[in-house]
């Protein structure tokens, strides 16, 4: 994953400057302030680039070549999160055959059968029409069933069928002993890492 590729939309853009310190708030009584205990992770989110918040000359060459990729914190939560959904993947793909998709919404479907696909969407961070395909994908594969609500027809509700509790039944061992090796990985560091992910999903 390049920059180009992680800074692929205004909000990962805005991070960046921030990181930079080339960000000033346009009216700075108007942030809120975070509560006791918890921290902005947004706090420039109506902010404006102002290469000109110090006396200091900006050198635009000078950002580029101070900025560390390789050791910004976004960046590297990104990469790991996508590598080890890739390693995950490659498991349950083999014995299986379900895409990335479709474990998201089968293992979402084993916390809160008969949800909705919008309820899902809003859950498992996937856009609204990837959740669509795979649902169909697994309807069709017999493993979830659709429902349309009756008080309003826009909302599909999705439910495992026998035969998907059963590969999930399969599947979900699997799934725990992948966590097991990443937490082995982790050795001393585990508790603090689990600390940092609590706080930073918390916001």
């Amino acid at each position: 994953m390049g920059f180009d590729d992680y800074c692929n939309c205004n909000g990962d853009k805005l991070f960046v400057a921030h990181a930079m310190n080339i960000l000033k708030p346009v009216n700075e009584d108007l942030q809120p302030s975070p509560a006791a205990g918890e921290i902005n992770l947004f706090p420039y989110s109506n902010a404006r680039l102002d290469p000109f918040m110090t006396n200091t000359p900006v050198d635009p060459t000078q950002i580029l070549e101070d900025f560390d990729l390789e050791n910004f914190t976004p960046y590297r939560l990104a990469v790991a999160a996508q590598k080890l959904s890739e390693l995950l993947a490659r498991q349950y793909r083999s014995h299986f055959g379900i895409s990335i998709p479709d474990w998201r919404v089968l293992v979402h479907l084993t916390q809160s059968d008969g949800v909705s696909i919008r309820d899902i969407e809003a859950r498992v961070a996937m856009e609204k029409s990837k959740v669509s395909r795979a649902a169909t994908r697994l309807e069709e594969a017999g493993l979830v069933v659709k429902t349309v609500n009756p008080g309003d027809r826009r909302l599909v509700h999705l439910a495992l069928t026998d035969k998907g509790r059963a590969m999930m039944v399969d599947l979900l061992p699997l799934a725990e002993a992948f966590q097991d090796q990443i937490l082995e990985q982790l050795g001393e560091t585990r508790e603090g890492f689990e600390a940092g992910l609590d706080r930073l999903l918390k916001e």
